[in-house]
């Protein structure tokens, strides 16, 4: 079992974002990905969680999420591993951190993850990581204006008795709010 040390914030924190960022930037290209005014103001807004680990004082993982409380689910914005130690279990480690945190601190019914739906094999070890983790792939193609590859809702219900829905259409309703208020310049709700 790897040793590590969690942490999350609700708050803008300048020194854990600069660690957390390379690991950010190294996994997500710069289209993909938001920049780091658009991060700010999403803590700003009080939208947002930053979830980290970090093995003998070295951050090696993030998660950007945030909560749809109207839905009662975690929404995993951006989660990443650093390159050099990806295939050591971190990912899965940090993960069941946010599930507990989720379940516990945040009362969320579940979590939801968007994954991109091109036919890759990268996409594929993705969607099979998340499916590995108790993830169900939806079977709804949901495609932004602003980008050109399609993308499907994956779901994780914490509770049998309890579920979130596995409709990809309405689960993307959750996805698509928290993306348009993310970008949105002002703390409007």
């Amino acid at each position: 079992m790897l040793a590590l040390d969690y942490w999350i914030t609700e708050e803008w924190n300048e020194s854990q974002w600069l660690a957390a960022e390379r690991i950010y930037e190294q996994a997500f290209p710069h289209g993909g990905r938001k920049n780091r005014d658009i991060i700010r103001r999403m803590f700003e807004k009080r939208m947002c969680q930053l979830h980290t680990i970090a093995h003998e004082s070295e951050i090696v993982g993030m998660a950007l999420t945030g909560i749809d409380k109207q839905v009662g689910a975690l929404l995993i914005d951006y989660i990443a591993i650093r390159e050099d130690v990806r295939g050591s279990g971190y990912g899965r480690l940090l993960l069941n951190r946010i599930k507990e945190w989720a379940q516990s601190a945040a009362s969320c019914r579940g979590i939801i993850v968007e994954v991109e739906a091109e036919r890759t094999e990268e996409n594929s070890r993705r969607i099979h990581f998340w499916e590995s983790c108790g993830f169900h792939l939806t079977d709804y193609l949901h495609h932004y204006i602003w980008v050109p590859e399609p993308y499907r809702a994956m779901v994780m219900s914490f509770e049998e008795s309890n579920r979130l829905p596995h409709d990809g259409k309405l689960l993307f309703r959750s996805i698509t709010k928290f993306h348009e208020r993310a970008y949105r310049r002002s703390n409007g709700q």
